[in-house]
């Protein structure tokens, strides 16, 4: 069976750089010893904060500073649901907004018709790493006096023309968890913005409140030290990996293009391939191929089954909402294929003929 990653492979092809690692990490106090990763990550990004966490929900919620019940945060209906559920942990309401077919991002239109005189913020969520020109949000943005959070959770490592992901708007985030490009140990998160007062407040939560004594009520959500210490060990061969991913979707995309719906990559795109989705016309074609191809000993993931509202849990939460069919149309009919830097051609092919031959 294909693995959805292949850090285990890693592992044992670098085990001589994870001991390193670890004799370093044992040999320093593990509080307060993330600052070399937070330095690379604002280093690349040109951010003037960078604020490692136990998490990248945690950095969404530090993104809504200031926000609180009674205002509301435009976001995509089609996510993880850390993007939505972060605005019901301030107390806000979340709005949900209807996505582009093409790239699974949130519609321009849809925020347009779903703003109020309540709205604050927007959260923008590159899905799947891909990325999209956000220029006109932004302006519709700053014009409207809202806040552009940019979710970059998946899309470490992507760039269009030229502008990375993690750099846009007000307040971004990375996730280090084990199904990322670049995984953590154990999960992890940065938050990164140019705002001191944004930067200084995570700063704060992340670690109770704690400054010269508890000032606020705040959370333990520290990075743990030797995590930070794989996740910039890995770093350094991001580069290398995002290549193999690109020849991998490439081999998806000749072998599977002609009967499915494959990922767009615009022009201008360094694309990271978080995940290799491809689209069937219903429901009901995806689950014929799904448990042919389960039967032949690979189970595929989707990504994702449920649009955010139709979580149950928004039936005790208060929200608003758009007439989302796209969104609903993606969770019906999106499923993502297994690629990850240490995959061999042939499984690649396999899996394709598996799937052509459903």
């Amino acid at each position: 069976m294909m693995k959805y990653n292949g850090w285990d492979i890693e592992y044992l092809e670098s085990i001589d750089d994870y001991t390193a690692v670890f004799d370093l990490m044992m040999a320093k106090d593990p509080e307060g010893q993330t600052e070399n990763l937070e330095n690379a990550i604002a280093e690349y990004t040109g951010r003037k904060h960078c604020v490692s966490m136990a998490n990248a929900t945690d950095a969404l919620r530090f993104s809504l500073m200031g926000i609180w019940e009674g205002d509301e945060v435009l976001v995509t209906d089609f996510s993880w649901i850390s993007t939505s559920s972060c605005i019901s942990h301030v107390g806000a309401t979340p709005v949900f907004c209807d996505i582009d077919p093409d790239s699974y991002h949130i519609s321009i239109e849809s925020i347009k018709r779903m703003k109020s005189d309540k709205t604050k913020a927007l959260i923008y969520t590159h899905l799947y790493g891909n990325m999209t020109d956000t220029t006109e949000i932004e302006n519709w943005c700053d014009s409207n006096g809202i806040r552009f959070i940019e979710d970059s959770a998946q899309s470490f490592g992507s760039s269009l023309n030229g502008r990375k992901a993690g750099t846009i708007g007000h307040v971004s985030s990375y996730s280090f968890n084990a199904n990322k490009v670049i995984a953590g140990l154990c999960g992890g998160g940065v938050l990164m913005t140019d705002d001191d007062a944004l930067g200084d407040y995570a700063k704060l939560m992340r670690r109770h409140g704690k400054n010269k004594d508890f000032s606020m009520l705040g959370y333990n959500s520290k990075m743990y030290t030797g995590n930070a210490d794989v996740i910039l060990m890995r770093m350094r061969s991001m580069e290398t990996w995002q290549k193999r991913r690109n020849e991998i979707a490439w081999i998806y995309h000749e072998m599977l293009s002609d009967e499915f719906r494959c990922q767009i990559v615009s022009e201008g795109l360094e694309h990271n391939f978080h995940k290799y989705v491809i689209g069937f016309e219903s429901k009901d074609e995806r689950k014929r191929v799904k448990n042919a191809v389960k039967a032949q000993g690979q189970n595929l993931s989707i990504h994702y089954e449920n649009t955010l509202s139709n979580n149950s849990l928004y039936s005790n939460i208060e929200y608003r909402k758009d007439d989302c069919h796209n969104a609903q149309h993606a969770a019906d009919t999106v499923m993502s294929l297994p690629i990850h830097a240490w995959l061999m051609d042939e499984e690649v092919e396999r899996l394709c003929n598996m799937i052509l031959m459903s």
